[in-house]
């Protein structure tokens, strides 16, 4: 049922949301240097690696690790990195990664191919078998202000209550969380 959800939600929200993503789409095109899209490598269901992609928030030149590790990661923005980031525009293309099964609407953020620390811990404590999410519980309880123990004890609190209900309240409540910018830390 699930994925039933996530696959008919995510080709109607493709279709209604498409001018939005072909404007933006043509915003970082012509306010920074390189492609568009932003292709990350990123850990899936079972710890397999799919590559996730993103509207192209950063320079082309940034370092590949979590945003929280660079030193300033506002000096890698691009001129529009910060409104993409901050309204959370540059999550759209997921919508791919929805439709082709590799994430769900609901489940824990996919982490970086090199978040060892957040890979270990998720697995140790089960986690690694969701598929991940474009949101979750961790996400809107603190998104990037959430140390990585904290994140995976969201992750398996989801874990062991997961149902379409808590999905539905999930995103929902990400609507409020996104309109309200909360937990942005970039």
């Amino acid at each position: 049922m699930k994925r039933l959800f996530d696959f008919t939600v995510a080709l109607a929200a493709a279709v209604v949301l498409l001018l939005p993503i072909i404007v933006v789409a043509l915003v970082v095109r012509f306010t920074s240097p390189g492609p568009v899209l932003y292709w990350s490598e990123r850990v899936g269901r079972n710890n397999r690696i799919f590559r996730m992609p993103k509207f192209r928030s950063m320079r082309i030149d940034t370092p590949q690790v979590a945003t929280h590790l660079l030193a300033d990661p506002a000096t890698y923005l691009t001129p529009v990195g910060s409104l993409l980031r901050r309204s959370s525009l540059d999550e759209l293309p997921q919508l791919w990664s929805i439709l082709a099964g590799d994430m769900s609407f609901v489940g824990p953020r996919p982490a970086l191919f090199n978040q060892h620390d957040l890979i270990a811990l998720r697995t140790e404590r089960g986690v690694h078998v969701l598929t991940p999410g474009l949101t979750g519980w961790a996400q809107i309880n603190g998104r990037d202000e959430l140390s990585i123990p904290e994140k995976v004890r969201l992750d398996e609190d989801y874990l062991r209550r997961r149902s379409f209900m808590f999905d539905l309240q999930i995103l929902f409540m990400t609507f409020f969380r996104v309109a309200g910018r909360y937990g942005v830390a970039h």
